[in-house]
Protein backbone atom coordinates (compact mmCIF):
# COMPACT_ATOMS: atom_id res chain seq x y z
CA UNK A 1 0.00 0.00 0.00
CA UNK A 2 1.02 3.68 -0.63
CA UNK A 3 3.54 4.52 2.01
CA UNK A 4 6.02 7.34 2.75
CA UNK A 5 5.21 10.92 3.72
CA UNK A 6 1.53 11.08 5.49
CA UNK A 7 -0.81 11.95 3.52
CA UNK A 8 -3.51 14.84 5.13
CA UNK A 9 -6.59 15.97 3.71
CA UNK A 10 -9.20 18.64 5.21
CA UNK A 11 -11.96 16.50 6.80
CA UNK A 12 -15.55 16.04 6.10
CA UNK A 13 -18.43 17.30 8.02
CA UNK A 14 -22.01 16.52 8.26
CA UNK A 15 -24.39 18.87 10.40
CA UNK A 16 -27.87 18.34 11.58
CA UNK A 17 -30.35 20.99 10.70
CA UNK A 18 -33.17 21.85 12.47
CA UNK A 19 -35.24 23.65 10.54
CA UNK A 20 -31.92 25.37 8.26
CA UNK A 21 -29.90 25.55 12.14
CA UNK A 22 -27.24 23.80 12.83
CA UNK A 23 -28.15 21.55 15.95
CA UNK A 24 -24.46 19.10 15.41
CA UNK A 25 -21.66 18.58 13.40
CA UNK A 26 -19.97 15.23 12.84
CA UNK A 27 -16.69 14.85 11.66
CA UNK A 28 -15.70 12.21 8.77
CA UNK A 29 -12.60 11.01 7.18
CA UNK A 30 -12.87 8.82 3.87
CA UNK A 31 -10.47 6.84 2.01
CA UNK A 32 -10.20 5.69 -1.76
CA UNK A 33 -7.87 2.75 -3.06
CA UNK A 34 -7.13 0.60 -5.70
CA UNK A 35 -6.73 -3.18 -5.75
CA UNK A 36 -3.04 -2.49 -5.33
CA UNK A 37 -3.28 -0.72 -1.93
CA UNK A 38 -2.91 2.76 -3.95
CA UNK A 39 -4.64 5.35 -2.10
CA UNK A 40 -6.48 7.97 -4.64
CA UNK A 41 -8.49 10.34 -2.81
CA UNK A 42 -8.81 10.92 0.60
CA UNK A 43 -10.71 13.55 3.43
CA UNK A 44 -8.51 13.61 6.39
CA UNK A 45 -5.91 10.93 7.29
CA UNK A 46 -6.02 7.52 5.40
CA UNK A 47 -4.02 5.79 8.02
CA UNK A 48 -7.05 6.47 11.00
CA UNK A 49 -7.42 3.64 12.94
CA UNK A 50 -10.76 2.22 13.56
CA UNK A 51 -12.28 -1.15 14.67
CA UNK A 52 -13.27 -2.76 11.10
CA UNK A 53 -16.48 -4.21 12.88
CA UNK A 54 -19.05 -6.01 10.66
CA UNK A 55 -17.91 -4.29 7.71
CA UNK A 56 -15.19 -7.42 7.88
CA UNK A 57 -17.82 -9.93 6.96
CA UNK A 58 -17.53 -10.45 3.52
CA UNK A 59 -13.69 -11.32 4.26
CA UNK A 60 -15.14 -13.48 7.59
CA UNK A 61 -17.17 -15.51 4.82
CA UNK A 62 -13.59 -16.42 2.87
CA UNK A 63 -13.41 -19.24 5.29
CA UNK A 64 -16.46 -20.91 3.65
CA UNK A 65 -15.72 -20.06 -0.10
CA UNK A 66 -11.94 -21.00 0.75
CA UNK A 67 -12.45 -24.48 2.13
CA UNK A 68 -15.15 -26.18 0.09
CA UNK A 69 -17.85 -25.74 2.72
CA UNK A 70 -20.17 -24.67 0.03
CA UNK A 71 -20.13 -27.38 -2.03
CA UNK A 72 -19.26 -29.94 0.60
CA UNK A 73 -23.13 -28.90 2.33
CA UNK A 74 -24.68 -27.52 -1.14
CA UNK A 75 -25.12 -24.16 0.40
CA UNK A 76 -26.17 -21.62 -2.01
CA UNK A 77 -25.91 -17.68 -2.79
CA UNK A 78 -28.64 -17.07 -0.44
CA UNK A 79 -26.57 -18.91 2.55
CA UNK A 80 -23.36 -17.02 1.78
CA UNK A 81 -25.24 -13.86 1.76
CA UNK A 82 -26.72 -14.11 5.17
CA UNK A 83 -22.79 -15.40 6.24
CA UNK A 84 -21.86 -11.76 5.37
CA UNK A 85 -25.14 -10.13 6.68
CA UNK A 86 -25.88 -7.82 9.74
CA UNK A 87 -29.42 -8.50 9.41
CA UNK A 88 -32.97 -7.55 10.75
CA UNK A 89 -33.43 -10.99 12.63
CA UNK A 90 -37.05 -11.42 11.08
CA UNK A 91 -38.39 -14.69 10.17
CA UNK A 92 -36.66 -15.25 6.79
CA UNK A 93 -33.41 -13.92 7.65
CA UNK A 94 -33.16 -16.41 10.58
CA UNK A 95 -34.51 -19.28 8.68
CA UNK A 96 -31.68 -18.78 6.64
CA UNK A 97 -29.17 -19.13 9.22
CA UNK A 98 -30.56 -22.23 10.26
CA UNK A 99 -30.57 -23.46 7.21
CA UNK A 100 -27.05 -23.65 6.91
CA UNK A 101 -26.64 -25.60 10.38
CA UNK A 102 -29.28 -27.77 9.15
CA UNK A 103 -27.27 -28.87 6.39
CA UNK A 104 -24.37 -29.17 8.00
CA UNK A 105 -26.23 -30.62 10.90
CA UNK A 106 -24.81 -28.66 13.58
CA UNK A 107 -27.91 -28.07 16.22
CA UNK A 108 -28.64 -23.91 16.99
CA UNK A 109 -27.65 -24.45 20.56
CA UNK A 110 -24.08 -24.45 18.99
CA UNK A 111 -24.54 -21.10 18.70
CA UNK A 112 -22.44 -18.26 20.28
CA UNK A 113 -24.17 -14.89 19.61
CA UNK A 114 -26.08 -13.57 22.02
CA UNK A 115 -30.13 -13.97 21.88
CA UNK A 116 -31.59 -10.08 21.56
CA UNK A 117 -33.36 -8.18 23.71
CA UNK A 118 -37.34 -9.22 23.17
CA UNK A 119 -35.86 -12.05 20.75
CA UNK A 120 -36.32 -15.71 21.46
CA UNK A 121 -33.45 -17.07 19.15
CA UNK A 122 -29.95 -16.51 18.73
CA UNK A 123 -30.88 -17.44 15.08
CA UNK A 124 -32.46 -13.87 14.85
CA UNK A 125 -29.35 -12.01 16.07
CA UNK A 126 -27.91 -10.14 13.36
CA UNK A 127 -24.36 -11.99 13.18
CA UNK A 128 -25.91 -15.35 13.09
CA UNK A 129 -25.18 -15.68 9.53
CA UNK A 130 -21.55 -15.44 10.07
CA UNK A 131 -21.25 -17.39 13.29
CA UNK A 132 -23.23 -20.74 11.29
CA UNK A 133 -20.83 -20.05 8.61
CA UNK A 134 -17.85 -20.43 10.76
CA UNK A 135 -19.60 -23.14 12.22
CA UNK A 136 -19.75 -24.64 8.99
CA UNK A 137 -16.36 -24.45 8.25
CA UNK A 138 -16.04 -26.17 11.99
CA UNK A 139 -18.04 -29.06 10.88
CA UNK A 140 -16.43 -29.48 7.45
CA UNK A 141 -12.65 -29.44 8.62
CA UNK A 142 -13.40 -31.26 11.74
CA UNK A 143 -12.64 -28.20 14.25
CA UNK A 144 -13.94 -28.12 18.06
CA UNK A 145 -17.92 -26.47 17.69
CA UNK A 146 -17.46 -25.67 21.41
CA UNK A 147 -14.51 -22.62 21.12
CA UNK A 148 -14.83 -21.52 17.71
CA UNK A 149 -14.70 -18.08 19.16
CA UNK A 150 -11.28 -18.01 20.28
CA UNK A 151 -8.41 -16.07 18.34
CA UNK A 152 -6.54 -18.68 18.41
CA UNK A 153 -9.04 -21.58 16.85
CA UNK A 154 -8.04 -22.66 13.56
CA UNK A 155 -11.31 -21.27 11.90
CA UNK A 156 -10.43 -17.87 13.60
CA UNK A 157 -6.96 -18.30 12.73
CA UNK A 158 -7.65 -18.99 8.48
CA UNK A 159 -10.03 -15.76 8.42
CA UNK A 160 -7.07 -13.60 9.76
CA UNK A 161 -4.86 -15.43 7.73
CA UNK A 162 -6.58 -14.69 4.19
CA UNK A 163 -7.48 -11.27 5.65
CA UNK A 164 -3.25 -10.64 6.03
CA UNK A 165 -2.91 -12.34 2.63
CA UNK A 166 -5.16 -9.84 0.98
CA UNK A 167 -3.23 -6.70 2.57
CA UNK A 168 0.59 -8.42 2.04
CA UNK A 169 1.50 -8.72 5.73
CA UNK A 170 1.14 -11.42 8.91
CA UNK A 171 -2.28 -11.69 10.04
CA UNK A 172 -0.72 -12.19 13.64
CA UNK A 173 0.36 -8.48 13.60
CA UNK A 174 -3.25 -7.17 13.50
CA UNK A 175 -5.04 -5.98 16.83
CA UNK A 176 -7.54 -7.80 17.69
CA UNK A 177 -10.82 -7.29 20.15
CA UNK A 178 -14.05 -9.06 20.84
CA UNK A 179 -16.94 -7.86 18.69
CA UNK A 180 -20.36 -7.48 20.41
CA UNK A 181 -21.49 -11.02 18.92
CA UNK A 182 -18.53 -12.34 20.65
CA UNK A 183 -16.48 -12.98 17.37
CA UNK A 184 -13.31 -11.18 16.76
CA UNK A 185 -12.65 -7.96 15.09
CA UNK A 186 -9.79 -6.28 13.88
CA UNK A 187 -8.30 -2.48 14.02
CA UNK A 188 -6.98 -0.85 10.68
CA UNK A 189 -5.80 2.26 8.83
CA UNK A 190 -8.73 2.88 6.49
CA UNK A 191 -6.42 2.58 3.73
CA UNK A 192 -6.33 -0.99 4.37
CA UNK A 193 -10.07 -1.29 4.49
CA UNK A 194 -10.55 0.52 1.86
CA UNK A 195 -7.69 -1.50 -0.01
CA UNK A 196 -10.21 -5.30 1.41
CA UNK A 197 -12.91 -3.55 -0.86
CA UNK A 198 -11.15 -2.62 -3.83
CA UNK A 199 -9.64 -6.27 -3.83
CA UNK A 200 -13.71 -7.58 -3.12
CA UNK A 201 -14.95 -5.73 -5.96
CA UNK A 202 -12.31 -6.20 -8.68
CA UNK A 203 -13.37 -9.27 -9.98
CA UNK A 204 -9.86 -10.99 -9.77
CA UNK A 205 -10.50 -13.74 -7.45
CA UNK A 206 -13.42 -16.53 -8.09
CA UNK A 207 -14.19 -16.40 -4.45
CA UNK A 208 -14.87 -12.76 -3.46
CA UNK A 209 -16.68 -12.60 -6.85
CA UNK A 210 -19.25 -15.14 -5.68
CA UNK A 211 -19.38 -13.59 -2.35
CA UNK A 212 -19.95 -10.21 -4.16
CA UNK A 213 -22.65 -11.71 -6.50
CA UNK A 214 -24.31 -13.46 -3.50
CA UNK A 215 -24.87 -9.64 -1.67
CA UNK A 216 -25.56 -7.65 -5.13
CA UNK A 217 -28.51 -10.23 -5.80
CA UNK A 218 -29.62 -11.09 -2.54
CA UNK A 219 -29.58 -7.15 -0.77
CA UNK A 220 -32.45 -8.21 1.06
CA UNK A 221 -30.56 -10.79 3.70
CA UNK A 222 -27.03 -7.95 3.59
CA UNK A 223 -29.42 -6.24 6.04
CA UNK A 224 -32.89 -5.62 5.20
CA UNK A 225 -35.71 -3.36 3.85
CA UNK A 226 -34.82 0.56 4.22
CA UNK A 227 -31.63 -0.24 5.42
CA UNK A 228 -28.50 1.61 3.13
CA UNK A 229 -26.72 -1.55 2.48
CA UNK A 230 -29.93 -3.06 0.93
CA UNK A 231 -31.15 -0.17 -1.12
CA UNK A 232 -27.57 0.97 -2.26
CA UNK A 233 -27.24 -2.41 -3.50
CA UNK A 234 -30.30 -2.69 -4.92
CA UNK A 235 -30.64 0.64 -7.12
CA UNK A 236 -27.27 -0.20 -8.19
CA UNK A 237 -27.86 -3.61 -9.24
CA UNK A 238 -24.20 -5.10 -8.92
CA UNK A 239 -22.57 -1.79 -9.88
CA UNK A 240 -21.69 -1.61 -6.03
CA UNK A 241 -21.50 -3.66 -3.12
CA UNK A 242 -22.05 -2.03 0.44
CA UNK A 243 -21.56 -3.09 3.49
CA UNK A 244 -21.87 -1.35 6.85
CA UNK A 245 -20.11 -1.98 10.40
CA UNK A 246 -20.93 -0.18 13.78
CA UNK A 247 -19.37 3.24 15.07
CA UNK A 248 -19.60 4.99 12.00
CA UNK A 249 -17.69 2.82 9.51
CA UNK A 250 -19.34 2.34 6.02
CA UNK A 251 -17.30 0.72 3.16
CA UNK A 252 -17.95 0.34 -0.84
CA UNK A 253 -16.45 -1.66 -3.92
CA UNK A 254 -16.81 -0.39 -7.34
CA UNK A 255 -17.51 -3.76 -8.52
CA UNK A 256 -15.43 -4.64 -11.73
CA UNK A 257 -13.10 -1.56 -11.38
CA UNK A 258 -10.91 -2.65 -8.04
CA UNK A 259 -11.89 0.63 -6.20
CA UNK A 260 -13.00 0.98 -2.37
CA UNK A 261 -14.06 3.32 -0.41
CA UNK A 262 -14.08 3.28 3.33
CA UNK A 263 -15.45 5.98 5.56
CA UNK A 264 -15.36 6.54 9.70
CA UNK A 265 -17.23 8.49 11.40
CA UNK A 266 -15.23 9.97 14.07
CA UNK A 267 -18.11 10.05 16.86
CA UNK A 268 -19.87 6.69 15.50
CA UNK A 269 -22.67 8.21 14.41
CA UNK A 270 -24.76 6.53 11.84
CA UNK A 271 -26.62 8.97 10.14
CA UNK A 272 -23.81 10.49 9.45
CA UNK A 273 -22.49 7.87 7.47
CA UNK A 274 -25.31 7.51 5.63
CA UNK A 275 -25.74 10.98 4.35
CA UNK A 276 -21.14 11.31 3.39
CA UNK A 277 -21.85 8.19 1.66
CA UNK A 278 -24.15 9.50 -0.73
CA UNK A 279 -22.07 12.55 -0.88
CA UNK A 280 -19.20 10.96 -1.80
CA UNK A 281 -20.30 8.10 -4.14
CA UNK A 282 -22.01 11.21 -6.05
CA UNK A 283 -19.15 13.12 -6.39
CA UNK A 284 -17.23 10.23 -7.46
CA UNK A 285 -20.05 9.49 -10.32
CA UNK A 286 -20.24 5.87 -8.81
CA UNK A 287 -23.74 6.48 -8.57
CA UNK A 288 -26.26 8.73 -10.70
CA UNK A 289 -28.05 11.86 -9.51
CA UNK A 290 -31.46 10.15 -9.74
CA UNK A 291 -30.26 7.37 -7.17
CA UNK A 292 -28.85 10.07 -5.24
CA UNK A 293 -31.75 11.75 -5.10
CA UNK A 294 -33.73 8.02 -4.10
CA UNK A 295 -31.17 7.59 -1.29
CA UNK A 296 -30.97 11.17 0.03
CA UNK A 297 -35.02 11.48 0.29
CA UNK A 298 -34.56 8.49 2.71
CA UNK A 299 -31.46 9.16 4.81
CA UNK A 300 -30.80 12.35 4.55
CA UNK A 301 -34.36 14.12 4.99
CA UNK A 302 -34.89 12.69 8.46
CA UNK A 303 -38.41 14.06 8.90
CA UNK A 304 -40.35 17.49 8.51
CA UNK A 305 -38.02 19.66 10.91
CA UNK A 306 -34.52 17.66 10.51
CA UNK A 307 -32.10 17.17 7.48
CA UNK A 308 -28.58 16.19 7.09
CA UNK A 309 -26.34 18.34 5.27
CA UNK A 310 -22.69 17.70 4.14
CA UNK A 311 -19.50 19.42 3.15
CA UNK A 312 -16.11 18.53 1.97
CA UNK A 313 -14.38 16.70 -0.93
CA UNK A 314 -12.13 14.17 -1.28
CA UNK A 315 -8.93 15.07 -2.45
CA UNK A 316 -6.83 13.38 -5.61
CA UNK A 317 -3.90 12.24 -3.94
Amino acid sequence: MTRGKRIQATELEVRLLREGITEAVHRIQATVCDNRGRILFVAGHPDTGTFVRSALKPFQALAVTNTGTLERYDLTDRDLAIVCSSHHGDIEQARQAFNILWRCDIDPSHLQCPTPPGKRSPLQHGCSGKHAGMLAVCRQRHWPLETYLQRKHPVQQLIISKVGELLGMPGDEFIGARDDCGAPTYYMELSQIATLYAKLASGDNLDMERIVRSMTHHPEFVAWEGHFDTELMRLTQGQLVSKAGAEGVQCVGRVGEGMGLAIKVMDGAKRAKYAIAIHLLTQMGWISPAIAETLAEQFMSLNDFKRLEVSGELMMV
